[in-house]
């Protein structure tokens, strides 16, 4: 049994408000601590009434506590309660301590007295409650002279939020013509506030803009139709203004207001109407088929399907096949379109009548006749100068190939439907007659032929015929005339192809050796027949015969048997081929036969080169031996040529080789020697010159070409022969030469006169170069001597016997 000193408990002093709020809660809650409270009281009294001998003491205890509560949104600091242990006496000795959410920071415990305070605005939103540790402590001995204790503190609520409405913007559509009472939309609303504390956040609508036409249920927020007959088409669209208020629409709450768009939507409630009772349109008589004549509309003030109309055209009226409506899907407009081609001079003006129907109908709104209407269409035709029209739109003709120029081939029509019928002139497109085959009369229409026709070449003439009015616009037309050339049998036929038939050593009598077939450019119309026979001779050939076939092919056949080569290797066979055509036409054509020594199988291996050998009448050896004659004749030719060749460049080289050099500085000089190892008629050895020639730049223009020089020494040298060296001529072309080499010291070496145009026994002649002219000399440098020099010979003075000179 314990004493009552050894169990001791926590006091709990609140503030007034903090007390209210206990008994209001205290007061919503049944039963609680009180109820246990009542419950130990009630534990006691049976235990007395049952007159127990063992009466336990009571246990002395504090107030037992679980929670504080402090307004939010109070900005000053004050005390919300206050704690106390039993054992604190007003000593001091007691230290209380608060630890737990908030502690220090929302709330503080005065250490001495165990007053909690706070110490800042709380905001029940945004923390509903804190949950914190309070201990008692002994200052002597820190130790707990309590067991820590856990309370909470609960912020308690105010109307300090707006009621905010959710899913903004709201918007709704409905059908027009609709019953009251029709669901619009809903709205909602939500505010922040404790629910469970008085009516801060107990929500009313109402509406502030849209009466008549809506209302709203104060507590759900729906929005209902509240007029009858609403009409799209006299308003479509409404703005709802729904206002929500907090603590039930007392005064001193808050409120908020949303805008609810609503739309009407469509329903077919309107029929089509035509805004004019007569339509009238103008159209050319020449305008195309399918030509759009004009447009009519019947306004309809439904919209989407609910408009949507189908026109049509009075099917009784005669007018009715020459035009057709349509219905634009787009514009939902009626297309007046021409069916039928117009004529202005058959009739000039239409009336109809047209029709437009919704095609979906709805007759909840109305009846059935009221969704179409009627309207009444005029159309008149203008008259137009219309070129001329061929009475058809082509024309086919024939003609024969043998039809003579001028003959009538057809003739064609035109007419000007026009009421005033202007003359008419016809003429030939010249790009479509290009050989000028055909002429039209150009009065009436007639074609005939202009030149001679060939339907081998052409059997189809496409003429473009033009007429054309001789007054007014000259409008005109044109219309194509397709002329077939026909055939005749003017063309002989002939064998299909070049054959070169062959027949085997040993073929036996009654063999096929060739199959023929023929052709004919001729195009009968019963098709071609073809008849093979052979020349009729006196005797009957011994060696072929002809079989036809009748299906346009014929087989040589061999007549007898033994063809060998040794006794005959070819064979003439004459072929007649005849057509069916009236008159008949043949033709006739020899074919070579070739006697072959085939292989087993009937081929004949060297048929081509034999069959060219045999034509050319020779054998195949004799062949062979003229076409390696003539292989070995090209070769010769080809190495011949080339030997030409080389020996014109070794010529060629050997003239580079007397070249000009340059002397030194400005000195030229030319050298010649003159050496005599023998009596008369010795070799003659001439030098080359020893030193370069420097270069003068007007030396081509002043030195002979070499050619010109051998060509005048040559000619010196024939008339010497007659004239004899005493003679002035020769005596003054020698000294021209020995002149030019003196006046001019940049001549090329070939200027050096190497040869003599008489030279007697015995006499010394003196040198004529022109070295004895020349101011330098040389003394120490020998001559390099040419191995090859270029030699006159002198021979018609010698012996007055050879006319041919050498240089």
């Amino acid at each position: 049994m314990e004493s009552a000193d050894e169990m001791h408990g926590w006091t709990v002093k609140m503030s007034l408000p903090s007390v209210l709020a206990m008994v209001t809660v205290f007061s919503m809650i049944p039963g609680g601590v009180l109820s246990d409270m009542r419950g130990t009281q009630g534990l006691e009294a049976q235990q007395l009434a049952h007159g127990s001998t063992h009466l336990h003491h009571r246990l002395r205890r504090g107030w037992i506590w679980k929670q504080l509560f402090v307004p939010e949104e109070d900005p000053t600091p004050r005390v919300i309660g206050q704690l106390k242990s039993d054992y604190d006496h007003g000593e001091f000795s007691i230290k209380y301590i608060l630890s737990g959410e908030g502690a220090g920071d929302a709330f503080e415990i005065d250490e001495y007295s165990g007053e909690i305070r706070t110490l800042k605005k709380l905001d029940r939103e945004e923390k509903a409650f804190y949950v914190l540790q309070a201990q008692a402590i002994n200052r002597r001995s820190n130790e707990p002279v309590e067991p820590q204790s856990e309370f909470i503190i609960k912020v308690q609520d105010i109307n300090d939020n707006v009621p905010q409405f959710q899913n903004e913007p709201y918007v709704s559509s409905i059908p027009e013509m609709c019953s009251t009472g029709t669901t619009v939309a809903q709205v909602t609303a939500t505010d922040a506030d404790d629910p469970m504390f008085g009516n801060n956040a107990k929500l009313i609508y109402s509406i502030m803009q849209g009466e008549p036409y809506f209302s709203v249920e104060p507590k759900t927020g729906i929005i209902v139709t509240s007029w009858p007959n609403m009409d799209r088409e006299a308003r479509e669209e409404y703005l709802v203004v729904v206002q929500v208020k907090d603590m039930l629409g007392l005064s001193g709450g808050y409120s908020s207001s949303t805008t609810v768009t609503v739309s009407l939507t469509d329903v077919n409630d309107n029929g089509p109407t035509f805004q004019h009772h007569l339509y009238t349109f103008a159209v050319p008589e020449n305008a195309a088929v399918d030509t759009t004549v004009g447009r009519i509309m019947a306004h309809d003030g439904d919209t989407g399907i609910n408009a949507r109309m189908t026109y049509s055209l009075e099917d009784d009226l005669e007018e009715s096949s020459t035009f057709i409506i349509k219905t634009d899907p787009v514009t939902q407009e009626g297309l007046v379109l021409l069916a039928k081609p117009l004529d202005f001079e058959t009739k000039r003006r239409f009336v109809m009548a047209a029709e437009a129907v919704n095609d979906h109908v709805d007759t909840r709104f109305l009846p059935l006749e009221e969704f179409g209407d009627r309207t009444t269409l005029k159309i008149v035709v203008e008259d137009v100068d219309e070129p001329p029209v061929f009475l058809s739109a082509i024309y086919q003709l024939k003609v024969p190939e043998n039809a003579a120029v001028g003959t009538v081939v057809g003739s064609v029509s035109a007419r000007d439907t026009d009421s005033v019928n202007n003359p008419i002139r016809y003429t030939i497109d010249k790009r479509s007659d290009n050989t000028r085959a055909f002429k039209i009369d150009q009065n009436n229409g007639t074609i005939t032929v202009a030149k001679a026709l060939d339907r081998e070449t052409t059997n189809w003439h496409n003429v473009t015929v033009e007429a054309k009015e001789t007054t007014q616009n000259h409008l005109s037309s044109s219309v194509v005339v397709f002329i077939k050339v026909l055939d005749i049998n003017d063309n002989v036929p002939r064998l299909a192809r070049d054959y070169q038939p062959y027949i085997c050593e040993g073929t036996q009598a009654g063999e096929l050796i060739q199959l023929l077939s023929a052709v004919d450019p001729d195009d009968p119309v019963e098709g071609h027949h073809f008849y093979f026979s052979m020349v009729p001779e006196k005797h009957i050939n011994p060696n072929f015969t002809i079989r036809d076939n009748q299906d346009n092919t014929a087989g040589i056949m061999a007549r007898r048997s033994s063809f060998t080569r040794k006794d005959r290797i070819q064979y003439l066979l004459p072929v007649v081929v005849t057509d069916s055509g009236s008159p008949a036409l043949s033709s006739t054509s020899t074919l070579t036969i070739s006697v072959c020594s085939c292989q087993p199988a009937g081929h004949c291996p060297t048929g081509g080169v034999e069959a060219l050998a045999l034509s050319m009448g020779v054998s195949l050896q004799t062949l062979l031996g003229l076409v390696v004659c003539l292989v070995t004749l090209i070769v010769l030719s080809i190495l011949m040529l080339m030997v030409r060749r080389h020996r014109r460049k070794q010529q060629e080289e050997l003239e580079l080789e007397v070249k000009e050099l340059e002397l030194p500085e400005t000195v030229s000089q030319k050298v010649l020697y003159y050496g005599e190892t023998g009596g008369v008629g010795a070799d003659l050895n001439f030098c080359q010159p020893v030193v370069p020639l420097r270069h003068h730049p007007r030396r081509r223009e002043r030195r002979l070409r070499r050619e010109d020089v051998r060509a005048s020494i040559r000619m010196s040298l024939r008339e010497s022969h007659i004239i004899g060296p005493d003679d002035d001529v020769f005596r003054q072309f020698i000294l021209d030469r020995l002149s030019e080499a003196d006046q001019d010291p940049c001549v090329p070496p070939f200027d050096c006169l190497r040869t003599y145009a008489y030279e007697g026994s015995g006499s010394p002649t003196g040198s004529l170069s022109s070295l004895e002219s020349s101011t330098l000399e040389l003394e120490s440098e020998q001559p390099v001597c040419n191995p090859r020099p270029y030699v006159v010979r002198l021979t018609p003075w010698y012996w007055g016997g050879e006319e041919d000179t050498i240089f």
